[in-house]
């Protein structure tokens, strides 16, 4: 028999064995075994839950895997929430509105992953922070580079090149308004470019709508676009990179 023909009922079993180990908490089925199926840990995203939610999701993380992310979550509320945890310790990152709260014997992941951001304005840098938050924890050292958008490209050529110089390899370039500042990113670097549109800007294209558009329509290959404000994916997509060059080169970590 064609062993072929027995995939798709091996790939429903594997799908099957995930759903059965699913651990539902309320209206929630977090996902503790993402990490390690993916390379991405799973982030708490705190809009539109309430802060029960929120800390029951935590703790399952905390106990389970020994660590939780949040995203979109003001400081007081963070504050709030790590006051539950008094046995773990939170890292809030103000600009990107984001929680890392751990538990006392969790070790962060290091591996020998480089991530480049550039931002073209200091307006960016909230987006920007967010993939970096991701970068970081998935293992990654980044390195930010802030406000050298188009308006004055001459502030682009010395921190690019610094960060060429750090052996990056992957960038982030985060931009609003015209967002016209990841083309030209990418068609200046041998790297792959993950354009971040972020809702900077006026009128008709506000909201990130033109930026977003404007990378989509880039005629620079190799830069890829993900969608307004995602910052956490785009750090996500650029740590899953890093780490696997980091892995391919076999760098040593000093």
């Amino acid at each position: 028999m064609d062993e072929s023909a027995n995939k798709p009922a091996d790939a429903l079993s594997a799908i099957e064995m995930l759903v059965d180990g699913a651990i539902a908490r309320g209206h929630s089925r977090p996902d503790y075994e993402r990490a390690g199926r993916k390379g991405i840990p799973e982030v708490i995203l705190a809009t539109n839950k309430a802060t029960e939610q929120i800390v029951d999701l935590v703790d399952g993380f905390v106990s389970t895997v020994g660590r939780a992310i949040i995203s979109d979550i003001p400081a007081a509320r963070a504050g709030e929430v790590a006051g539950r945890f008094p046995d773990s310790s939170m890292e809030y990152h103000e600009l990107a509105r984001m929680a890392v709260i751990r538990g006392e014997s969790f070790q962060r992941l290091r591996t020998a992953g480089r991530v480049g951001i550039i931002t073209a304005g200091t307006s960016d840098l909230p987006m920007a922070q967010q993939a970096a938050v991701m970068a970081t924890e998935m293992g990654c050292q980044v390195k930010i580079v802030s406000d050298v958008g188009v308006a004055g490209i001459h502030r682009l050529v010395e921190p690019l090149s610094q960060l060429l110089d750090a052996d990056v390899d992957v960038l982030i370039v985060a931009a609003g308004m015209d967002g016209a500042l990841p083309s030209v990113v990418a068609g200046l670097v041998h790297l792959p470019v993950i354009g971040l549109p972020t809702s900077n800007g006026y009128g008709l294209g506000g909201k990130g709508r033109a930026a977003l558009l404007s990378m989509l329509q880039t005629c620079s290959p190799g830069l890829v676009v993900v969608n307004i404000d995602n910052g956490v994916g785009a750090g996500a997509s650029a740590a899953l990179i890093a780490n696997r060059v980091a892995t391919t080169d076999r760098r040593n970590i000093s």
